[in-house]
């Protein structure tokens, strides 16, 4: 089994990490050293225990999208793969094969549940008031809806986006499906506006359009926590638009032949 683990910068230097308390941001550093090879923990509730957490900080880490966590208790940190890279000859494989089998992997290597089912609890007294603790740790209204599970109407722009989404991909994707509405939940709760989204779809459907990455024109991809990476990314110059072209066979014309020609 490997035992170096490591931490990307991208992730723990980004405002979404950064803006937790101190306790949850120590509390994943933990979870992701006591992690397998494929970043599995079977006892995170008992290890936030031992290592001085609380309740709170470990539902704040789900909440942020840092851990995905299951009914049984088995929890996976999220972006293990762009952290760790373990060569396959030293990897053990993990014991925790069926959740592992809910999971799907991103273009950027994160993990992500189709099936949110997976997930779904059934919160306790305790687990409440966890929940209504976590509101005055920045979380909001609207992630402490995600972690109550709570129907009440909001104001997110699912469709409107979506619809967007479709229209410059030519994609048939709902917005109404549950881990969409999530995903763009909690990119609206990060501040994003709805122009935001419209840059980040304009941005990378420019990008990836005929080319191999097409396929992750998708809402997985495009509204995960690289979000805001994509809506900050330089868009580069395009040469055939530029007249560099032309202009490089004129600067070679000879003055007394221009004119005459």
């Amino acid at each position: 089994m490997a035992q170096r683990r490591m931490f990307s910068k991208e992730i723990t230097t980004s405002d979404t990490f950064v803006d937790m308390p101190m306790s949850s941001q120590l509390l994943y550093f933990h979870l992701g050293m006591e992690a397998d090879d494929e970043g599995f923990i079977g006892n995170a509730k008992m290890l936030s225990r031992a290592y001085g957490a609380n309740s709170d900080d470990l539902s704040l880490l789900k909440a942020k999208g840092f851990i995905i966590m299951f009914e049984n208790g088995v929890s996976v940190v999220k972006d293990w793969n762009l952290n760790n890279k373990i060569r396959k000859e030293r990897m053990k494989p993990t014991i925790y094969r069926s959740e592992k089998s809910l999971l799907n992997v991103d273009i950027d290597g994160s993990y992500f549940i189709d099936n949110q089912m997976a997930t779904i609890s059934h919160p306790d007294v305790n687990q409440m008031s966890a929940q209504d603790r976590l509101g005055k740790d920045r979380l909001g209204k609207v992630s402490k809806d995600i972690l109550s599970g709570s129907d009440a109407p909001d104001h997110v722009p699912y469709k409107e986006i979506v619809d967007y989404l479709n229209e410059k991909t030519g994609s048939k994707y709902r917005s109404s499906g549950s881990k969409t509405k999530s995903l763009i939940k909690a990119r609206t709760n990060e501040g994003f506006s709805l122009d935001d989204f419209k840059t980040v779809i304009e941005k990378k459907t420019k990008e990836w359009s005929g080319t191999d990455m097409e396929k992750y024109l998708r809402p997985e991809t495009l509204f995960s926590t690289k979000f805001e990476g994509y809506l900050n990314q330089k868009q580069s110059a395009n040469p055939r638009q530029s007249g560099y072209g032309k202009q490089k066979h004129q600067g070679i014309v000879p003055k007394f032949l221009q004119g005459k020609v």
